[in-house]
């Protein structure tokens, strides 16, 4: 089966916000952050065990209060951990759902997405209508050129096991394409074991 002519205009999408420049900025953003709790940690702790002076410790506070320059600082400071912890809030609630890796594609309408879930659930379901195969599981991973789905499965022992996986790539990758029209650049099968078929009266073999 082809894919249809607009699989082309298919993107991936493995996560708003999940960019290159994104991460790198979130990981410098975590790293002041975690400076500066660390920095108040450690004065906190010096403080609570007297090892700053009452004194100088009063006059800080004074200084807060009176110094409108050390004031402006210290609110700036404050307004930074406010912008930074409300950031990774944000980051916390989006993850999920939202995030979860896709592929995408943008019609006249609007913007309609995929999860790999459903395309899991899709291979699942074509992969369970050949026959001789158990304990079906499928991972699929999005990249540039197209899916590239890993299957791993027990097989009866009544069919060859090259005839079971060439027909269960045939299946899923047809499927796939059909359904979703994007391009499935890889079908792999892992075949973990053989189990004994319900329709075989033979005895079981005993380790």
């Amino acid at each position: 089966m082809k894919p249809p002519a607009n699989v082309r205009g298919f993107s991936v999408n493995i996560g708003r916000g999940s960019t290159f420049v994104g991460k790198i900025i979130d990981k410098l953003l975590l790293f002041i952050y975690s400076l500066f709790i660390l920095t108040v940690s450690i004065i906190g702790i010096c403080v609570v065990l007297a090892w700053v002076p009452k004194e100088q410790a009063g006059r800080f506070m004074v200084e807060i209060y009176t110094n409108s320059y050390v004031s402006y600082w210290v609110l700036a400071v404050c307004a930074v951990v406010l912008l930074i912890s409300l950031r990774f809030l944000f980051i916390s609630l989006r993850r999920g759902q939202a995030d979860a890796p896709s592929i995408s594609e943008r019609t006249e309408f609007g913007e309609f997405r995929i999860s790999v879930e459903t395309i899991e659930n899709l291979s699942l379901k074509a992969a369970s209508k050949v026959r001789g195969v158990k304990d079906l599981r499928v991972r699929v991973n999005v990249t540039p050129p197209g899916l590239e789905i890993t299957v791993r499965t027990y097989v009866d022992g009544e069919r060859t096991i090259p005839e079971i996986t060439q027909e269960l790539q045939q299946a899923i990758k047809g499927h796939i394409e059909e359904i979703t029209g994007y391009p499935v650049v890889s079908v792999s099968v892992y075949v973990a074991n053989t189990v004994q078929s319900s329709s075989n009266n033979a005895p079981r073999r005993v380790e």
